[in-house]
């Protein structure tokens, strides 16, 4: 149809325009859009098989959807991405401030107008990225923000009574007609506000203080909310609960895999950093490994959840520590180092919301903690478990010899009584020089990735000693400009502490 041509009700009526709901429309296009196998959702990772498919047979079903879930689960992207689903261009009646029908107004301004002008009333042509409406649910949102209420003002300079229609200052809702309307955070909304939503969804009408008005709107309404047990702020009250036909069910990414890539997605990282830093898949998967660790850590609160934009943020951070370092260091290019990702820890510490006992540890030890825990999981991805070879040595296989125990050249050379500090701000090429100090390194990396460039070489073994750490069998402190590895035992010694007091220590002559 084109728009440009039909700018009166004449001409609409003339080229066969049939009205039709807003939940007849996306059902029609949504229809269409399987049928051509067309994208509907585009960058929503992960919801392939559940949150996609249960909202497709909502919309066919022209239900009003609840969207359920922790925080930082696309839900209101899920939300805005239904506008794709509209028509491009809807016709209005000029001037009406609700988006009225021109064939079947609903306002006392556009029902006079169509009197006094018949089919020459004017046209207007609604884009469908226009006919998308949005509230966040706070504790001060009144009835009147949401619906309408009777505007003085305008009934004193329009000298028009308080019974007549044309006082109604109308609401965000009325003003979304022939749309997509979204509340935020239900729960948060009072229930005396919910209350007011009973008509609206039941009957698709709207009253205003008692006016007698009867204007049957048009809407998809979309609510999202966390979990209302899982919250103090509030809850959906039940009978509007029952009111909305579809609850889907959202969560977070279920693999490593689709972590990756929403935050691969989502990333804002300059092209300048790009050129100069280089992220590997091993550092990428350890700042997702962390989100994973987090939503099972006993002290990170379940119920409030960890958002996908915890690992979007770190990731941004490590790339920015790792730019920090080169600048400082006048260096073209680098890459992320396993020191670097000490800098992904105020995006930690921002984004979880600890248990009691996790408030007593402290949320910086937490996180650390964390990022230990990440290292641990993807380290035996890579390496042999070291548990294994603790293992053993608790059995008395007192022989080990080190082709069994890969790790104990490296092992050995801590418990010489070396040790190797890292500063966060050393250069690459000081960084591979130290590393190359400790005995059986570069020969453990080498023994099963054999075809790993300097590059990456370099960077499984800072990660091998990280792992070690990780599972007690170096030691790692962490100061504020670098980090200290050394033997076990050594350590436990300066903090006063013996090798019968540490419950997990296993020691190698044992």
């Amino acid at each position: 149809m084109n728009q440009n041509k039909i700018l009166t009700l004449g001409q609409l009526k003339a080229s066969g325009y049939v009205s039709r709901s807003v939940k007849d429309e996306i059902r029609s296009n949504l229809v269409k859009a399987l049928k051509e196998n067309t994208p509907r959702f585009d960058g929503i990772i992960g919801y392939e098989d559940s949150v996609i498919p249960d909202t497709e047979r909502a919309l066919l079903s022209r239900h009003n959807i609840l969207f359920l879930g922790l925080r930082g689960q696309a839900k209101t992207r899920m939300a805005r991405q239904m506008v794709n689903l509209l028509d491009e261009y809807i016709p209005v009646i000029a001037g009406s401030e609700i988006n009225d029908d021109p064939l079947n107004p609903i306002s006392k301004h556009a029902r006079e107008l169509v009197v006094q002008l018949g089919d020459d009333t004017p046209i207007h042509w609604l884009h469908r990225s226009e006919r998308y409406g949005e509230k966040l649910a706070t504790p001060d949102v009144s009835v009147a923000d949401l619906i309408g209420d009777i505007d003085p003002i305008k009934a004193a300079n329009l000298r028009l009574s308080f019974a007549d229609e044309g006082v109604i200052h109308y609401g965000i809702i009325p003003r979304s007609n022939r749309g997509i309307f979204v509340i935020n955070e239900l729960p948060d909304l009072q229930a005396r506000i919910q209350v007011s939503l009973f008509n609206i969804l039941e009957e698709g009408d709207i009253q205003i203080r008692g006016f007698k008005l009867r204007m049957p709107l048009d809407i998809l309404f979309v609510f999202t909310a966390n979990p209302e047990d899982y919250t103090n702020r509030g809850s959906i009250v039940t009978p509007l609960k029952d009111r909305i036909e579809s609850q889907i069910l959202t969560h977070y990414p279920k693999s490593l895999e689709h972590s990756l890539a929403i935050t691969e997605q989502e990333a804002d990282v300059l092209e300048e950093q790009i050129s100069r830093v280089h992220v590997s898949d091993l550092v990428r998967k350890l700042i997702e490994q962390v989100a994973f660790e987090a939503r099972n850590n006993e002290y990170v609160d379940k119920k409030s959840g960890v958002s996908a934009r915890l690992t979007i943020s770190a990731y941004e951070n490590a790339v920015s520590a790792a730019e920090r370092r080169a600048i400082m260091n006048s260096e073209a290019h680098t890459q992320v180092w396993m020191g670097d990702l000490a800098g992904i820890i105020p995006s930690l510490t921002g984004k979880i919301e600890l248990v009691y006992e996790g408030e007593q540890e402290g949320p910086f030890q937490v996180a650390m903690n964390l990022l230990d825990k990440a290292v641990r999981s993807q380290f035996v991805q890579y390496f042999p478990n070291p548990e294994t070879m603790k293992k053993r040595r608790s059995t008395g296989k007192e022989s080990m010899r080190e082709e069994e125990n890969p790790y104990r050249p490296i092992t050995r050379w801590f418990d010489a009584g070396k040790h190797l500090d890292m500063p966060f701000n050393t250069t690459d090429k000081e960084k591979e020089i130290k590393l190359y100090e400790v005995d059986g390194l570069h020969a453990l990396v080498k023994k099963y990735f054999p075809k790993a460039g300097t590059r990456d070489t370099v960077l499984l073994m800072e990660f091998v000693l990280h792992g070690l750490a990780a599972y007690s069998m170096i030691s790692k402190k962490m100061t504020e400009n670098k980090i200290e590895f050394k033997d076990l035992i050594g350590s436990m010694v300066n903090l006063g502490t013996t090798v019968e007091d540490d419950d997990d220590f296993d020691s190698e002559d044992n």
